[in-house]
């Protein structure tokens, strides 16, 4: 546990210092977490969206429905 604190201590400081280690310039895993978050954020508006449309999504299947 002290070592995995001294590493965060050390990354935390060059951090600070705007310097940056070879692991600190690797964006491969950021990138796809900031994918992620999009998605997540699109899906739950698709949600809200669909909750607050839900009664005339219905009405209109039920048009549709008895139309034909």
């Amino acid at each position: 546990m002290e070592k995995l604190e001294t590493a965060i201590g050390i990354r935390l400081a060059l951090v600070l210092a705007g310097l940056k280690s070879r692991t600190l310039s690797r964006e491969e895993g950021q990138t796809f977490v900031e994918y992620a978050m999009i998605i997540a954020l699109i899906g739950l508006a698709v949600i809200a969206g669909l909750t607050v449309l839900k009664g005339q999504i219905n009405a209109a299947y039920t048009s549709v429905a008895n139309a034909v």
